[in-house]
């Protein structure tokens, strides 16, 4: 049976001793006297225990008994609305959420790390309140007073539940030519009337409401993105005293039967003139959602981490034990009729891989979740501003690299069991199966891909790469004159040169050939996150010079072990960019 511990070890370790988050808060008059160390180390072991012990118990039997759907109606695996009521009534919904509404105003660099916990749990439970929180955290930055003193409260203590409402048959990423249409009545609402699908959480027997978020435009509205509103929908209308009252009409038509995260509902929604309200500017609603495809983004990326952690803590744990062959330089267990696998390189480069991965990909979801927090918080306007640029770099990022190679990570630990890998048992194939998705919603990760290159790139002229090269080399200029980091220094300055120069090839290269931004962008993303997970590393190994524990220790045993064995496919990555577009586009349509 799979186990799963929350990595609450590692987790001090990032906010402590690499981003030093209590000297942060404390500069930041917004959070001073809302966060407070203690209070964040308990929020850590509740996290980790409830997780543990309620949320990761219901993973497996969730996957067994899926999300069922009959005559319009969702029933959720045994146990799950249970769990979610416990989630909401500890107040975990709301833990990041403004307190105007009832939230508790925990900054990001908090959340993050419950957020991962509760992927690494179980990510089809995982799914239900994030979607809250994600069309709550919208709602609260363009919605009237009004609109959210009615709907925000209630949604974070979980008695109602969220969604958001982007994508139709005809309309994936291209929601500039969405269908559903909104039509203003007299009374200042609108009629919502349309088809949305794959929307997670659309229908479910865990709250007494579900909320959606949806996108709509007017009959007269300007064509494409720019004529595209936000609109609050509940499925049941609210009552002046704020009770439910009678039944909107929107309903799931279906739901999908998908490879994987099957305990999560994912609806078919037809909106037939239901009641919705404006939520913000008319022809504004791209801009509103925007709000939180952020924080959304970099949620994937900790459903990921979350995965291949829980996948590394089991393979380790199997490697141990599993006795096959003998190691080639003679028995290390000869008292045993075989040696632990561990005794084979190869198992050992599968779970070093699987681990460098987890602890550089939790450090980048924290680093980018500071700069989340001073976007937000910080009281001078150029720092607000100079985070903002950082996150709009990293955001795809934070979701795409750490999702591809989170992917990459359960299959090789999956690797390390041989045949009872396969099997149902042990629990990696469901991580598979579970974490494929993150590569594909919330924007494919080869959309991400071209988000980074063509935007991120190429219309700033590398500003924005060229301005976190900055804060590379600053810490560069820091470790390189140490002697048991100047090899790495080393390394990551060759690092972030290659991708300086790889940045200026490709702002040429698309002034030639406008083709040449989406045949780069997934192997210039790629590289690009190689080298973030670089700057992570350098910083984690400057943390750890002069502490002599053994957790210490081996932070810089797998810090070398990346240094060695991964960043090396940063070259590769930038060679395949060098090939160009012609080879992509040679063949003629009809060839295919």
């Amino acid at each position: 049976m799979p186990v799963f511990k929350a990595p609450l070890r590692d987790m001090r370790f990032i906010l402590d001793d690499v981003f030093q988050a209590t000297d942060l808060w404390a500069r930041l008059p917004a959070l001073a006297d809302v966060v407070d160390r203690d209070t964040v180390d308990a929020i850590l072991e509740e996290a980790g225990k409830f997780n543990e012990q309620v949320v990761f118990p219901l993973n497996r039997s969730g996957d067994e008994e899926g999300a069922v759907f009959s005559n319009g109606k969702v029933t959720t695996p045994a146990g799950f609305k249970e769990a979610f009521t416990q989630y909401g009534d500890g107040g975990w919904i709301g833990l990041g959420a403004d307190p105007r509404w009832g939230g508790q105003g925990m900054p990001k660099m908090v959340t993050v790390m419950t957020e991962e916990i509760i992927f690494g749990a179980n990510p089809s439970f995982a799914l239900y309140p994030l979607l809250g929180i994600g069309a709550a955290l919208a709602m609260s930055q363009h919605a009237s007073d009004e609109l959210n003193e009615r709907y925000l409260p209630k949604i974070y203590t979980g008695e109602w539940a969220g969604t958001m409402c982007l994508t139709e048959p005809h309309a994936g990423t291209d929601l500039g030519i969405i269908k559903t249409k909104a039509v203003p009545q007299a009374d200042g609402s609108y009629d919502i009337t349309g088809t949305k699908i794959f929307i997670t959480g659309g229908e479910h027997d865990l709250s007494s409401n579900i909320i959606h978020l949806v996108l709509a435009k007017l009959p007269d509205a300007p064509a494409g993105s720019k004529g595209i509103s936000l609109f609050v929908v509940p499925k049941f209308l609210v009552n002046e005293d704020g009770s439910v009252g009678a039944r909107n009409p929107v309903s799931a038509g279906s739901i999908e039967h998908k490879m994987g995260i099957k305990a999560s509902a994912t609806c078919v929604m037809n909106f037939d003139a239901a009641k919705g309200w404006l939520v913000g500017e008319l022809n504004q609603g791209l801009a509103a959602m925007f709000v939180m495809m952020n924080y959304e983004r970099l949620s994937m990326g900790l459903q990921g981490i979350g995965a291949s952690e829980v996948a590394y803590q089991n393979a380790a744990a199997y490697a141990k034990d599993r006795l096959q062959g003998r190691s080639a330089k003679g028995a290390t267990q000869p008292e045993k009729p075989a040696d632990s696998i561990l005794v084979h390189p190869d198992v050992r480069r599968m779970l070093l891989k699987v681990r460098a991965h987890n602890e550089a990909g939790r450090c980048f979801a924290m680093y980018v979740s500071k700069y989340l927090d001073l976007a937000k918080y910080s009281d001078d306007t150029e720092e607000r501003a100079q985070a903002a640029d950082r996150v709009a770099l990293m955001t795809p990022v934070a979701k795409a690299f750490l999702t591809d190679k989170a992917f990459e990570a359960c299959v090789d630990a999956q690797q390390v069991f041989g045949g009872h890998g396969y099997v149902r048992e042990w629990g990696m194939e469901q991580l598979v199966r579970d974490t494929r998705i993150a590569q594909i919603y919330e924007g494919t990760n080869g959309v991400q891909a071209m988000d980074l290159v063509g935007r991120k790139l190429v219309k700033n002229r590398g500003a924005f790469v060229h301005g976190y090269l900055t804060e590379v080399r600053e810490l560069i200029a820091q470790v390189q004159g140490d002697r048991d980091l100047g090899a790495m220094a080393q390394a990551t300055a060759d690092a972030a040169d290659a991708i300086a120069q790889a940045t200026d090839d490709l702002i040429a290269a698309s002034a030639q050939n406008a083709d040449e931004v989406n045949a780069a962008a997934v192997d210039f993303l790629h590289a690009f996150g190689l080298l973030c997970y670089a700057h992570m590393w350098l910083m984690m190994l400057q943390a750890s010079q002069g502490k002599t524990d053994d957790f210490y220790a081996d932070k810089r045993r797998v810090g070398a072990f990346f240094y060695s064995r991964m960043l090396p496919e940063l070259e590769m990555r930038l060679a395949l960019v060098r090939g160009g577009a012609a080879p992509l586009m040679a063949l003629s349509a009809e060839s295919f």
